[in-house]
């Protein structure tokens, strides 16, 4: 038992002294600049507009060569969408996680 609480112990005390940095990074850094700040909106939109793109464009191309009742522009559009906004997602935690 005492392992196990010194474990706990020592896990709470590197979540601290990460957080801690962090925030001293922060404060020493400042705020986002506002073209980081601008980059990081351009990288997140083009993060979810190019797969949503190419799903369309793939979707349109299956859609001419084998038409059938199902859309499959309709259907890769949205998985493009679905995939880039996990991609986004990823992308703004790893940052918040920077900071």
């Amino acid at each position: 038992m005492p392992d196990k609480l010194s474990k706990t112990a020592e896990n709470l005390m590197r979540q601290v002294s990460l957080r801690q940095a962090r925030m001293i990074r922060g404060q020493r850094e400042g705020a986002l600049s506002f073209w980081r700040a601008a980059a990081m909106v351009g990288a997140i939109g083009w993060a979810v507009a190019l797969p949503t793109v190419i799903g369309v464009a793939a979707g349109a191309w299956i859609d001419h060569r084998w038409p059938s009742r199902f859309s499959w522009t309709l259907m890769l559009m949205f998985a493009g969408l679905i995939l880039g906004c996990v991609d986004a997602w990823t992308r703004i935690s790893r940052e918040q996680e920077k900071r």
